[in-house]
């Protein structure tokens, strides 16, 4: 799943579990039925005695589904009532992860079905401390971390996405070089493509803390240029200057692009500061195309006449 492999049909059907033999007064544990977060919640209650409530959410990991409504009050509360869960326990308590807390509104829940929703921690791991805890949450429950190993982990799905779209991209190019030139040329341009593509999907993740700026989109494109003058220093220096403006042009927004992709999985950005980037860099991106279109054009007219 990390690899994006089968990623859409990661999923386990929604509804009330039971991990081992629970009881009425077993804590209600509330996740997504994306089945990655399925398991570790379900790994990370191991020996216990414990309610699951998995709620539809299509798929998609908690903080995400919170974010566009899947994990949210409507479903939750709809899942409680069809579950029957007040019949199974005594308590009305219902324990939720801290990044599902933006899709709901505890007070609304529990005026439609006498739960009441605490918000337990960051991560499933902590899950068991906190119940040892008396349902309290330290300080490191509500630490979020972005490590180089948790960015690390993040980067194969989101290159192997990137590469997908791009595959018809990846096509053209090879097509066009080896008509302008030989099959070499072409899996050069492909190359240098993969290449943008790495740099904006692997390398400005792990780079992230020390790249300057805010924008996710200025520190791809500076990734993009370091990439762009390895590949004219090492197998580019035949191209035309034409050529060579418009390839720096074309691969740093593809660097730049990749790398905004990645403001969704990282606790740096808000929805707001998105959106702001989106329209500062989008049209940005659009004139740079343009402009690299037009000069792969006058380099062809060039060496056509």
């Amino acid at each position: 799943m990390r690899w994006g492999i089968g990623r859409s049909s990661y999923l386990v059907p929604p509804g009330l579990y039971a991990i081992g033999e629970p009881g009425p007064e077993a804590p209600v544990v509330v996740t997504a039925n994306y089945k990655m977060s399925y398991d570790l919640v379900r790994s990370s209650l191991v020996g216990r005695e414990a309610w699951l409530l998995i709620l539809e959410t299509f798929g998609i990991n908690v903080w995400c589904a919170a974010g566009k409504g899947s994990f949210g009050t409507e479903e939750l509360v709809q899942r409680l009532q069809q579950s029957g869960l007040e019949q199974l326990v005594s308590h009305r308590a219902i324990l939720l992860p801290i990044l599902g807390a933006p899709g709901v509104a505890a007070h609304e829940v529990a005026i439609q079905t006498g739960f009441k929703v605490h918000y337990a921690a960051l991560r499933a791991a902590d899950l068991s401390e906190y119940l040892d805890n008396g349902m309290r949450t330290t300080p490191a429950m509500r630490k979020m971390t972005f490590s180089l190993r948790e960015r690390l982990i993040l980067a194969p799905v989101e290159l192997v996405l990137s590469v997908r779209a791009l595959l018809p991209v990846f096509a053209l190019l090879f097509l066009v070089g080896w008509m302008l030139g030989d099959v070499a040329s072409g899996t050069m341009a492909c190359a240098a493509l993969l290449g943008a593509v790495t740099a904006g999907t692997v390398v400005t993740p792990l780079l992230l803390p020390w790249l300057p700026g805010s924008l996710f989109s200025l520190k791809g494109m500076l990734i993009g240029l370091v990439w762009n003058a390895l590949f004219v220093l090492t197998v580019g220096q035949g191209l035309s200057p034409l050529s060579t403006a418009g390839s720096i042009l074309a691969l740093t927004v593809v660097s730049a692009y990749c790398a905004m992709n990645f403001t969704g999985a990282t606790p740096y950005t808000s929805l707001s500061g998105v959106r702001k980037e989106v329209r500062i860099a989008l049209p940005t991106m659009a004139v740079a195309l343009l402009s690299a279109v037009l000069f792969w054009g006058l380099a062809l007219m060039t060496q056509v006449g």
